[in-house]
């Protein structure tokens, strides 16, 4: 009597052999690999194109230093509250690059080859890219609806604040800056913590002129909360009506700025600095600076159909690596297709958001344009898997000459 020996079982990943009576170990930790093998690329990818805005918006912020005269920091807080705009649109770029890198690593290693022969099926093996697709559009979609419009007024008040500044108006190193009321100031050197070397200040109002000359000032502020010009070590001169110079030498002299900082101008914010709720009921006010309602509803819609780019990214990366046959060459031709198609899907949908302001029936195609772009390259991920039946022609089945057997 022969004894039936227990069958051997492999974990494919690893095969390695298991001894009788020990269970397969769960699926959950090779899922828990491939999320953690595709989550890296996508993070590296997203933090190099964000350090690439960042570098280039720093650049731009370089003027608020330059023209303006503020500090470091301010071009600092500048950059940094452009960061969640820009974060909003990169986003589903670093997902789709880092999912092609990954996917490109995994498959010619052979690791999901590896997966499916454990016995793994198709939703099982893209389960983490789907779960790590779903959490970019969460953070897509924080970014777009609270982090952007606070960041973006935040941005706006703090240049409506720089282009009001009384200091960067009236002072400017090595020139003469003509303000109002016939006010003249001339710095000769700006430091870095804001005191001005050698400066000299004219003021004509019609009547009379007089002027002042101090080695050090500094802008500040007095009890009332007025702006104030505080020179050191200066003198002061102006004719009499008589035609006579009057002189005076002084320690300290605060010169008062409050009639010269009169600002009529309000800041008036753009659809990209308003909250979801003010895109969809907005007040006369806002309707009167900010634009039509039209553009207001493609904006809104807008927020809320850009996080569904995530989705489409890497349904077109996974049907680029795994949309068709193993490929020991490589999946050059395939990923640029995919390349192509999903910079055309993202471009068509920049301009819809613009179609959008002025046909508001176009705001439901925000919605459409992803989500059928995901859906085509879905079908084609699943649809490479089935066996392609043979298609022969009934002609040349006739013509096919019998085989020995039919013929015997």
């Amino acid at each position: 009597m022969s004894r039936t020996r227990p069958p051997v079982l492999l974990d494919a990943p690893h095969r390695r052999r298991l001894q009788p009576g020990e269970v397969h170990p769960p699926m959950t930790l090779i899922q828990r690999y491939l999320f953690r093998q595709l989550s890296l690329p996508v993070v590296a990818a997203c933090a190099s194109l964000a350090g690439i805005g960042i570098l280039s918006q720093s650049l731009d912020q370089l003027e608020v230093i330059v023209e303006r005269g503020q500090s470091v920091w301010v071009m600092v807080k500048l950059t940094l509250l452009a960061l969640p705009q820009l974060l909003a649109v990169i986003l589903p770029i670093g997902l789709f690059v880092g999912a092609l890198i990954a996917l490109t690593r995994l498959q010619r290693e052979q690791e999901l080859t590896a997966a499916f022969a454990g016995g793994m099926t198709r939703w099982q093996v893209i389960s983490p890219a789907a779960r790590l697709a779903v959490l970019v559009l969460i953070l897509n979609l924080i970014m777009t609806l609270f982090a952007q419009p606070w960041a973006q007024r935040e941005a706006r008040n703090q240049a409506f604040a720089i282009r009001t500044d009384l200091a960067a108006l009236l002072v400017e190193e090595g020139q003469f800056v003509q303000g109002p009321d016939g006010l003249t100031v001339y710095v000769q050197q700006i430091e870095q913590n804001g005191l001005l070397k050698n400066l000299f200040v004219y003021l004509d109002d019609g009547k009379s002129s007089q002027n002042w000359s101090a080695a050090e000032a500094r802008f500040g502020r007095d009890a009332a909360n007025e702006p104030v010009l505080t020179m050191i070590d200066g003198s002061w001169q102006k004719y009499s009506s008589r035609g006579v110079l009057e002189t005076l030498s002084f320690d300290r002299y605060d010169f008062p700025l409050g009639q010269f900082s009169a600002v009529t101008e309000q800041i008036r914010y753009k659809p990209a600095d308003l909250y979801l709720r003010q895109l969809f009921n907005p007040t006369p006010r806002v309707l009167e600076t900010a634009g039509s309602r039209g553009e207001l509803l493609a904006e809104a819609h807008a927020r809320i159909s850009a996080p569904l780019y995530a989705l489409t990214a890497m349904a077109m990366a996974l049907a680029a690596i795994l949309g068709g046959a193993f490929s020991r060459t490589g999946y050059s031709l395939r990923i640029a297709k995919a390349a192509g198609l999903f910079l055309l899907v993202r471009v068509i949908g920049y301009g819809l958001v613009a179609a959008s302001a002025w046909n508001p029936w176009m705001n439901l195609l925000q919605y459409i344009a992803p989500l059928a772009a995901t859906a085509l390259a879905l079908r084609l991920l699943f649809r490479a898997l089935k066996p392609r039946k043979r298609r022969s022609w009934a002609i040349v089945e006739r013509l096919r000459p019998l085989s020995p057997a039919r013929t015997g």
